[in-house]
């Protein structure tokens, strides 16, 4: 019977988890290119009052030398609203803000210290964390993103290619990897999502000089 269809496709819909379905958090463990562990990741996405906030902290520790990021997003509508980034590297520490203003076209950028500068942005901006969010729901609706520019203090250009199954240990995963360009730096991210309705990222995969570093979500 047809309501019999409706009724089981409405259970499916309610039982889905993760972004976009329902607020989640994500842990990962950061391993070195010989499979230990450096440290762990956190990446969590929680909807309120029509927005999405997105938030990834990484805290890792190479012989002595501790590395800390945290990054916070705030997109409505899948364009970026605001973006913080705050670092530790060593004796380094950093600090930004950017935030988005559509109806003019501008971003405003605030640095530890009070450094100030704007720069022109589309009309739909997104940060490099929005993006990945804004990548997740492209994928889980067969499409990949078309390159565009993101931004992570400057703007930098990103393009995604969809390199096709990869096995892993729970099954197949979706190999995409990402080629990103910025003023005075380039690199390349192989990164692995579950062929699940929110296209959870399984792996995110970074080549160095040192070896592939990694992020492995946490079962």
């Amino acid at each position: 019977m047809p309501w019999l269809l409706l009724l089981w496709l409405g259970s499916r819909a309610w039982a889905q988890e993760g972004f976009p379905y329902r607020d989640e958090t994500l842990r990962y463990t950061i391993n070195w290119p010989s499979g230990l562990s450096l440290g762990e990741g956190v990446s969590s996405a929680r909807q309120t009052s029509g927005r999405w906030e997105f938030e990834l902290s990484l805290d890792a520790s190479v012989a002595g030398f501790t590395i800390t990021d945290k990054f916070r997003s705030v997109a409505g509508d899948r364009c970026s609203q605001e973006f913080e980034k705050e670092s530790v590297h060593g004796p380094r520490k950093t600090r930004e803000t950017m935030r988005f203003d559509p109806a003019s076209g501008r971003a405003s950028r605030t640095t530890r210290g009070g450094g100030t500068s704007e720069l022109a942005v589309g009309a739909c901006a997104r940060d490099a964390l929005a993006f990945l969010y804004h990548a997740r729901r492209e994928l889980a609706q067969g499409r990949v993103p078309p390159p565009e520019t993101i931004y992570y203090g400057g703007p930098y250009q990103i393009r995604l290619e969809y390199t096709g199954p990869q096995n892993v240990k729970d099954g197949v995963a979706d190999r995409v990897v990402a080629s990103v360009k910025g003023p005075a730096s380039s690199l390349n991210l192989e990164m692995l999502f579950a062929r699940d309705a929110a296209r959870t990222p399984l792996a995110i995969r970074v080549p160095l000089a040192l070896g592939t570093f990694s992020l492995e979500l946490v079962r």
